[in-house]
């Protein structure tokens, strides 16, 4: 750290909203005054608007960091203390092969994103493009601390892992999200409830639901709410908390990637386009950007939340010594869910002391979630296996082994070599 403060680089900070939010987050943090944020990104364009908004920020809060911009990023990333990463190659393209190619061959999933045989690809992609940026930050910065929020989350940060000496933890604002869905149901606002949760990223189970730390029990209450109205709860919510007697974080489109259902093909809404409505949101983000930079409205500080992506407040309780606890973060499991490989990424509760994060030790799952977790895990190694290895073999067996793949050994290689002939250029044994 330089003396007057951390040096931060956000690599991908160009993203709809990855760079905005976070050069927000770090302005914010009384305890990161006199850091150096470094937006970095490829598309010059994109980062200068992404830059002009963060200045602004910074500005209207009395400038309480510096900033600087970088396109080339072994310079973006040099001396950096933290490094938080959310990049993509090819989103929208590649992730309508993800989602339909598979389908098409008859499998059930419904995003293609983190999970099922979609996700499979989109993993290849993705750690191929951040163990290239990894080996420019072991060159540039090598006690960096990298923070990563690039999906799939648990593939990449357990690449990361076996590929790097690089220290990787993984956030998502999935909980806090869960948290939102919650409020609704329970009529509590977000911030007085408090959740304990494990498991894999997008694919966690509540423990514990009061209201604030040690205040009253809200799961009979949340019992309730899905008995009498359980069509404010997912389908695949509803049977797996009938089935666990645990609630899960995500809704039905995210655990609907790793657990098999039965009835029709989805089960999202048919009507609904997700990736398009997805990628209409990505849009307005942008342009909200664009206009924000261009000073054409003002952020209401007062009523929005400080921490809203996460990883700025780690690295200012980090910085600080300050003691504080984070509801999720992903680590290796290192035996914090009993029942779950040692080396899998799991997301746990946190807490930081004197400098350090101390990732809290949490129950086994229930069966069946710990059986489909423990599949993931054998998935996400396989996956990392073919990056690595350059070898399609272990990511075809990841791709057959997943419980959304198309039902047959036959129609698995149809799709998946379908998908290598489509994405050979960007797949990393092509």
């Amino acid at each position: 750290m330089s003396i007057n403060g951390p040096r931060i680089a956000l690599v991908g900070a160009g993203g709809a909203s990855f760079g905005p939010v976070m050069a927000y987050e770090t302005v914010c943090a009384e305890g990161l005054a006199g850091a150096t944020l470094v937006l970095v990104d490829i598309n010059a364009p994109r980062l200068e608007t992404a830059a002009a908004a963060a200045r602004r920020m910074n500005e209207s809060r009395g400038n309480p960091v510096n900033i600087e911009t970088e396109t080339d990023t072994a310079r973006g990333v040099a001396a950096a203390d933290y490094v938080l990463l959310s990049v993509e190659a090819g989103r929208w393209k590649y992730w309508k092969q993800d989602l339909e190619i598979p389908r098409g061959h008859g499998s059930l999933q419904d995003m293609g994103e983190n999970g099922g045989p979609g996700g499979t690809f989109h993993a290849l992609r993705t750690i191929s493009l951040v163990l290239k940026i990894c080996k420019l930050i072991e060159e540039n910065a090598p006690h960096a601390t990298l923070i990563n929020v690039t999906n799939p989350l648990s593939r990449v940060c357990l690449a990361v892992h076996r590929a790097t000496k690089i220290n990787c933890i993984g956030l998502c604002p999935e909980l806090m999200l869960c948290k939102l869905r919650l409020a609704r149901c329970l009529f509590i606002p977000p911030e007085k409830i408090v959740v304990r949760a494990a498991g894999l990223n997008h694919f966690t189970w509540i423990f514990g639901l009061a209201t604030e730390f040690g205040g009253h029990d809200l799961y009979p209450r949340l019992g309730r709410h899905v008995k009498s109205f359980p069509w404010m709860h997912g389908r695949l919510v509803r049977e797996y908390y009938r089935g666990t007697g645990l609630y899960p974080v995500s809704s039905d489109s995210h655990i609907g990637e790793y657990l098999p259902h039965t009835g029709p093909r989805s089960v999202l809404p048919q009507w609904f386009p997700y990736q398009q409505f997805s990628e209409t949101e990505c849009r307005m983000r942008v342009r909200l950007t664009e206009l924000y930079a261009a000073g054409k409205f003002d952020i209401p500080w007062k009523i929005l939340p400080r921490n809203i992506e996460g990883g700025i407040d780690i690295i200012e309780a980090l910085e600080t010594g300050k003691t504080a606890h984070f509801e999720a973060v992903n680590v290796p499991n290192r035996g914090c869910i009993p029942g779950l490989p040692e080396d899998v990424y799991v997301e746990v509760p946190a807490r930081s002391e004197n400098g350090k994060l101390l990732p809290e030790k949490m129950p086994p799952l229930p069966e069946p979630a710990a059986r489909f977790a423990r599949l993931q895990a054998r998935i996400h190694n396989l996956t990392v296996d073919a990056v690595l290895n350059r070898d399609p073999a272990p990511a075809l067996e990841a791709f057959s082994i997943d419980p959304l793949a198309p039902p047959t050994a036959e129609k698995c290689r149809k799709a998946f070599n379908e998908l290598v002939k489509l994405q050979k250029d960007v797949l990393p044994f092509s």
